[in-house]
């Protein structure tokens, strides 16, 4: 069984789905933070002399276990050199996409 296939299996649930879609924005923030880190190819030591921000710190971000303060990710953005863009779209403009 792939993973695909296992999390078709698994959101038939309507409990694991709900679940599932509760956790969507966190997972969303992480993705953008390992993909804004990796598409520069900085390690997390890198970034971490790069925004102050430590080590330990970003890889807690990355692996789940620390929610950043906006004020964290406008200081990984400004080491990144992007810029952070936080919005709020109609849910039906999500699930279209």
């Amino acid at each position: 069984m792939t993973l695909q296939e296992y999390k078709a299996e698994k959101m038939k649930d309507p409990e694991f789905a709900k679940a599932y879609e509760e956790v969507q924005p966190e997972m969303n923030v992480i993705r953008a933070i390992i993909e804004a880190r990796t598409s520069q190819h900085l390690t997390q030591k890198e970034l971490s002399i790069k925004t102050g921000i430590d080590q330990a710190e970003i890889s807690k971000l990355e692996n789940g276990t620390r929610n950043p303060s906006i004020k964290l990710l406008q200081r990984l953005a400004d080491g990144l050199g992007m810029v952070l863009d936080i919005s709020f779209r109609p849910k039906e403009d999500v699930k279209k996409a």
